[in-house]
């Protein structure tokens, strides 16, 4: 496992899933989340990161997908099933700098918000990732794996918060009418309005104190 001491990311942040808008598991009004909508959750998350660096490796301008499922019909939830992507443009020193920070291994904020829940890690892989944070419809693009995508408010700005970026990242959520994944060893494909999706900022960090509902 890389080890890092002095680590950094921050940037912008979009996820969907197969729950219902707006997804139960976030924090509204400063009520705390519950169960998926549907009891077997799936779905994506992506981070753009526009700052960033592990130790004396620069780590900005790169992207970050992760998939994951889980069951929280039965008690206790099932930990999460992972396939972790990681830029293709990453050399070795900044893949692995990754790697370790997104799945919780470098401790730290991730570590505290949802690196606990990361049970099997099925693949890393290093394909071309496409992101789009910015425009009115957000999508996420991991080249011969995962697409999302999601258009139109389902809340007002700030409204709605979410245990990944953390409850101090207050965001928007949208209503996600597109969510695949052809990996192997995760597969499904919704092409229906008004599933939940996410979009906000993070900033992970080596030395964090988090805010947890």
């Amino acid at each position: 496992m890389t080890q890092l001491e002095n680590w950094r990311v921050r940037g912008s942040y979009f996820e969907g899933c197969n729950c219902d808008a707006i997804c139960p598991c976030r924090s509204i009004g400063g009520r705390p989340g519950g169960p998926s909508s549907f009891g077997i959750c799936y779905g994506s998350l992506s981070w753009r990161i526009a700052d960033g660096h592990a130790d004396d490796v620069d780590l900005s301008g790169l992207d970050v997908a992760l998939s994951l499922r889980y069951r929280d019909d039965i008690s206790p939830s099932t930990p999460w099933e992972v396939v972790l992507y990681i830029d293709e443009r990453a050399d070795d020193a900044q893949h692995d700098a990754l790697a370790a920070i997104f799945l919780g291994r470098a401790g730290g904020s991730v570590a505290q918000l949802y690196g606990p829940a990361i049970g099997t890690v099925h693949a890393v892989r290093r394909p071309r990732i496409t992101l789009e944070h910015v425009a009115t419809r957000k999508r996420i693009d991991v080249a011969g794996y995962l697409r999302v995508e999601a258009v139109g408010a389902a809340s007002e700005v700030g409204d709605v918060r979410c245990g990944i970026p953390g409850y101090d990242h207050p965001g928007t959520e949208l209503y996600g009418d597109v969510l695949e994944s052809t990996d192997g060893t995760m597969r499904w494909e919704i092409r229906s309005p008004r599933r939940a999706s996410f979009a906000t900022d993070f900033d992970y960090r080596a030395d964090a104190a988090t805010e947890r509902r």
